[in-house]
């Protein structure tokens, strides 16, 4: 089926069948195959985290854009980067377990390297505190990226630095987005990182679960790492 024809209803199909994968392995199998069409049919998804993402750290980035090293951590075809881009960052750094994906993110030339991973069976393959600007979008979620994540981008980030992280908000994920605030919490609480701000966003992308319609919210946490006060 050719990327054009194709309707909401394969599109859902297609993701839930994702989610029905059984391995991260299994996953990452199908990422790569989604890789070629995956822009075209997030658009059908009306997937709006990577621009809502970029305009809050636009708001809140006071650095020099063209000089910040930014960590796009599980990056897919690099759609975070290109919003980023139009803000005029240029630094990136690119992380992802799909081969096939990190291939599309390889033909924007916006990063300078990408690094294959399978995140949270490996460590993060870069150098701790190296980051003014670490961002993970879309992929904090059930059946995806496990909580225990964002302890190793918290190190990832220079003191000082900010992460960037979205969660969504729809019922199949309120049990992980629960244990994320907690760890978030915790992680506040050992001092590690302080809280800049939470966005809520109302629509995220149309649902795909066979249990919700319309649209499914989400939110947006900024954190500064180890106390940085802003």
């Amino acid at each position: 089926m050719s990327a054009e024809s194709k309707t909401f209803e394969d599109i859902r199909a297609a993701v839930l069948s994702c989610h029905k994968s059984c391995t991260l392995q299994d996953k990452m199998k199908f990422y790569d195959s989604w890789a070629e069409n995956y822009d075209q049919d997030l658009a059908i998804l009306d997937y709006t985290a990577p621009c809502v993402a970029a305009n809050r750290i636009s708001s809140h980035f006071s650095g020099d854009r063209e000089a910040a090293v930014v960590l796009d951590v599980a990056c897919g075809t690099g759609m975070m980067a290109q919003q980023m881009k139009r803000h005029e960052f240029e630094r990136f750094v690119g992380v992802d377990g799909s081969e096939g994906m990190m291939e599309v993110a390889r033909q924007t030339k916006l990063y300078q390297d990408l690094k294959p991973c399978m995140l949270g069976e490996e460590p993060l393959p870069v150098l701790w505190g190296l980051f003014d600007l670490v961002v993970i979008v879309g992929a904090l979620s059930v059946g995806q990226v496990p909580v225990s994540v964002v302890r190793e981008l918290c190190k990832s980030t220079k003191p000082g630095g900010y992460v960037c992280m979205t969660t969504r908000g729809n019922q199949d994920n309120l049990e992980y987005k629960a244990a994320l605030e907690a760890e978030l919490k915790q992680m506040e609480g050992e001092g590690l990182w302080s809280c800049v701000e939470v966005t809520e966003v109302e629509k995220w992308e149309r649902a795909v679960s066979e249990k919700e319609e319309g649209y499914i919210p989400a939110e947006t946490s900024w954190t500064g790492p180890r106390c940085f006060q802003i």
